[in-house]
């Protein structure tokens, strides 16, 4: 017997999805085919309205796997709390317009499940939560001192920058011990992101790929190795990197064991995490891709896991 939920997703606009690409594509179409309704909002167009979360945005239904593969309603103003379920999918910037939906959405009535937990997608930005799990990463420092960046590239051959908030491999900058270049890339990253950089020691395991490790609701259930183009350090697939078939290797299904308890806890139902070799080196939580590229690969379909494990946490 189908259930007719209704489905809000927070994203970015329906024209920039990449059918081919997007994880959100895939659990937009696996709704539709169980029967649920589907409303898409962006984060720009939600107002709080006498103690009520409005939202202005419109209903679609997917038509095809095209460039243009959906088709929509016409935009109305709508509660939140009419909705069983709020998917939160667009990309970061972390800005004040990302915090501001979080407290927007911590408002909605219990009833309505937001996932992932707007709370904890606010107090876990992706390059920082993994400070939790000291043991499992790898050396790094988060700063805009430049004396202090400059002393912890002193400490290795190689050290990879990055802007703090960032996403899809952008910014980041492999740097050599001792080049002259460095005090001038360390001033240029900290004036153009406003802010402290990640330094962060470099994982020769790169080459090998950059795993995306999808855990829904706190269970392993795929991964991906991003392998960078030659020549290049940048594995995300926004950046270029190559689809590669990967199980649990290296210390996959240790770090896995470790983040569970804490990923249930915070209410981080779908989290994507990346590792480089034996280290974890970020948890990502508001848009995690990399869905299509494993259903290929392991010829499954993470999208029908994804709402088998969360029709059973909507209150009907």
């Amino acid at each position: 017997m189908k259930k007719h939920f209704k489905i809000a997703i927070q994203m970015d606009p329906l024209e920039k999805i990449n059918p081919k690409e997007d994880s959100t594509f895939v659990i937009a179409q696996e709704a539709q085919r169980r029967g649920y309704q589907l409303f898409h909002y962006s984060p720009k167009d939600i107002s709080l309205k006498n103690n009520t979360i409005i939202a202005k945005g419109c209903y679609f239904k997917i038509i095809n796997q095209g460039k243009k593969f959906f088709k929509k309603q016409k935009k109305i103003s709508i509660n939140l709390n009419q909705f069983h379920c709020v998917l939160v999918r667009q990309d970061p910037p972390f800005n004040m317009e990302y915090i501001t939906a979080t407290y927007f959405l911590e408002m909605l009535s219990q009833k309505v499940l937001v996932v992932n937990n707007p709370t904890e997608i606010r107090n876990n930005p992706e390059k920082l939560s993994m400070f939790n799990f000291k043991n499992l990463i790898p050396d790094t420092l988060i700063s805009e001192d430049l004396t202090e960046i400059q002393n912890f590239i002193k400490k290795y051959k190689f050290t990879i920058l990055k802007p703090l908030y960032g996403n899809g491999g952008e910014g980041v900058e492999k740097v050599t011990k001792g080049s002259l270049k460095n005090k001038t890339i360390i001033q240029r990253m900290i004036k153009k992101y406003k802010g402290a950089i990640i330094a962060q020691k470099f994982i020769k395991e790169i080459s090998q790929g950059d795993r995306r490790i999808i855990l829904i609701d706190g269970e392993y259930v795929g991964s991906v190795a991003r392998i960078p183009k030659k020549g290049s350090i940048k594995a995300n697939f926004h950046a270029g990197g190559s689809a590669q078939r990967s199980g649990l290797v290296f210390k996959d299904r240790k770090i896995c064991s470790k983040l569970k308890p804490y990923l249930k806890k915070k209410g981080l139902f779908f989290t994507g995490i990346d590792a480089i070799g034996n280290y974890l080196t970020e948890i990502n939580v508001t848009s995690p891709t990399g869905m299509q590229e494993i259903n290929r690969l392991d010829n499954t379909r993470l999208e029908k896991i994804f709402w088998d494990k969360l029709e059973k946490k909507i209150k009907k």
